[in-house]
């Protein structure tokens, strides 16, 4: 029997890829619980040239729910971010990366800022009142280190991390590097986030290029938390892992045929207003 779609609305509006999580709109609420939508310039991970279809994703989605769109500016210019970029607590922390945000040599999303100008601009727009950095993402990210493929929250006060037990990986050393920020690092309320490790699956490589294979890709839904799987052996302990972490039933989906085109299930989705997914 198929899936009930009867309640899915369905936007009428073409892309030029499928990574809405990067081009869709953020989701805000309110103080008086309204929502609003924050949109950020998108530009195709500051790489490629096709991204026009991409960039009326957020009109489309303001559009059709009713709902105002705000623009982020910065001295009356466009401020270039993606959604995958960013990880939130929904109670003032925000986790990016430096790798993503300050490096001005490769892809360079906004030439010139500062750490300073990120945030005051996620204090102002995302209500963001403590930012952690932590260093690089994983190795064959085409985004050049996105947080979703890192660390994400699955409580307000509990992080999984990536970790990679190889020592010879390419991943080992910046893992263990990110591991050690955190490790001296508080939330906006002043108290240490517990961090659980959750594993790196084996390298996988297509047409030479390693790929972002990882598990942190993970989609918080109402219902449950969709996982993305390799069929490698660490498939079944990170499933564990997520499993004790959550209220919710965890559910691994296979996503090595998604992770060809460098994302999986968080990179394809954006949640509405609700619970940090």
């Amino acid at each position: 029997m198929g899936a009930d779609l009867s309640n899915v609305r369905f936007i009428p509006c073409p892309v030029d890829r499928s990574w809405v999580r990067d081009s869709a709109p953020l989701f805000l609420r309110g103080p008086h619980r309204e929502t609003g939508l924050v949109r950020f310039r998108f530009n195709a991970w500051a790489k490629y040239p096709t991204h026009t279809k991409d960039a009326r994703v957020p009109e489309a989605v303001a559009r059709h729910l009713g709902l105002p769109l705000f623009h982020v500016k910065k001295d009356g210019r466009p401020v270039v971010l993606e959604g995958g970029a960013l990880e939130h607590n929904g109670q003032g922390t925000l986790i990016t990366t430096e790798e993503c945000l300050l490096d001005q040599r490769t892809q360079a999303r906004n030439p010139g800022f500062t750490r300073q100008d990120y945030e005051a601009l996620f204090r102002e727009h995302l209500g963001a009142t403590q930012t952690l950095w932590l260093g690089q993402g994983i190795a064959g990210d085409d985004t050049h280190g996105h947080v979703d493929d890192l660390c994400r929250f699955v409580s307000p006060t509990t992080l999984v991390l990536i970790q990679e037990d190889d020592p010879k990986d390419v991943n080992y050393a910046p893992l263990q590097e990110n591991r050690e920020r955190l490790q001296g690092l508080r939330l906006a309320d002043g108290t240490r986030p517990e961090v659980v490790p959750l594993p790196m699956p084996g390298p996988l490589v297509f047409r030479g290029q390693r790929l972002p294979a990882s598990y942190a890709n993970f989609l918080i839904a109402n219902a449950c938390v969709l996982v993305p799987t390799f069929n490698d052996p660490k498939d079944r302990e990170a499933l564990g892992i997520l499993a004790e972490l959550f209220d919710r039933p965890v559910i691994g989906i296979h996503a090595q045929d998604l992770v060809q085109g460098r994302g999986a299930i968080h990179c394809l989705t954006m949640q509405q207003a609700g619970t940090p997914a």
